[in-house]
């Protein structure tokens, strides 16, 4: 029991849990965002009424793809801004 404690506390493994529970959340404002304001936009601009989701050329519905894309640009950029604000950039070089 006292190597599993050391391996949870050496090993961040709580940091890590905590990392996972806020990109949960990060990840379900950013598709809030994307599905609710940026793709109805989108689909303003692009003339389509029912947002990027209805864009389609024939039987191929390529609407859901760009949203899925654009869902996955911002939570990128989310990420990276997180990532370069809490300089975590330094983590993983040594030091020498």
């Amino acid at each position: 029991m006292k190597g599993f404690l050391t391996f949870i506390r050496e090993q961040g493994v709580i940091g890590l849990a905590v990392g996972f529970i806020l990109g949960g959340a990060v990840s379900k404002v950013v598709t809030s965002l994307v599905e609710n304001i940026i793709q109805p936009l989108l689909g303003y601009v692009l003339g389509s009424a029912g947002g990027l989701n209805s864009l389609a050329f024939g039987p191929i519905t390529y609407g859901q793809f760009i949203t899925a894309f654009v869902d996955f640009l911002v939570i990128a950029a989310v990420v990276y801004l997180i990532f370069k604000g809490l300089g975590l950039g330094k983590l993983g070089k040594k030091k020498g």
